[in-house]
């Protein structure tokens, strides 16, 4: 069964053996936890709409046509879980920078190398966040997701070429956002 396509498994879901969710699940449940994780949610949020992108996929799985990129898919339904939380929850946010990048600074370097190494990620993830909503995702899918621009632009509604005009933009934006703060 670990053989079949991601498109086939939801077919599969589609028709009624929901049991194969859980393939699906495994497959990608950490993609999805990095997805959200990287667009600033807490570790413990972004396991909860992990939760949340599958249980809308069961949800929804009559809407599932099978003609596209299962990827493109379940990050628009990831890419829409996220935004709905936030529409939900934007009086009640309290971010920690601080936790979050202790939690991604897990190695055993130097206690200088890691000093340096948190700097510069304390500026990216400012950098990043200092972003629009929609910069932050198209950068997480193209560089940390390692999405074909096909599939972003499947995900985002617009032509493969216009997800490489926004990721370029994003990227050039990024940058300035880095070199601004590296200057203060």
């Amino acid at each position: 069964m670990h053989q079949l396509t991601d498109n086939a498994l939801m077919l599969k879901v589609k028709s009624g053996e929901v049991d194969k969710l859980g393939l699906l699940y495994e497959r990608h449940k950490k993609r999805l936890f990095g997805f959200f994780y990287n667009l600033g949610n807490d570790p413990m949020t972004s396991e909860d709409l992990v939760q949340n992108v599958f249980i809308r996929m069961l949800k929804y799985k009559g809407s599932y046509a099978g003609d596209g990129s299962f990827m493109a898919w379940m990050f628009r339904t990831a890419r829409n879980i996220n935004y709905d939380y936030h529409k939900a929850n934007k009086n009640n946010r309290n971010q920690t920078d601080v936790a979050a990048i202790a939690y991604k600074l897990e190695d055993d370097t130097s206690q200088f190398d890691n000093m340096d190494k948190e700097d510069t990620i304390v500026q990216l993830h400012r950098a990043m966040h200092s972003l629009p909503m929609e910069k932050r995702e198209i950068l997480i899918l193209s560089k940390y997701k390692a999405m074909k621009f096909s599939e972003i632009g499947a995900v985002l509604g617009c032509s493969e070429g216009a997800a490489k005009v926004k990721a370029h933009r994003a990227l050039n934006d990024l940058r300035n956002a880095f070199e601004k703060m590296q200057i203060q």
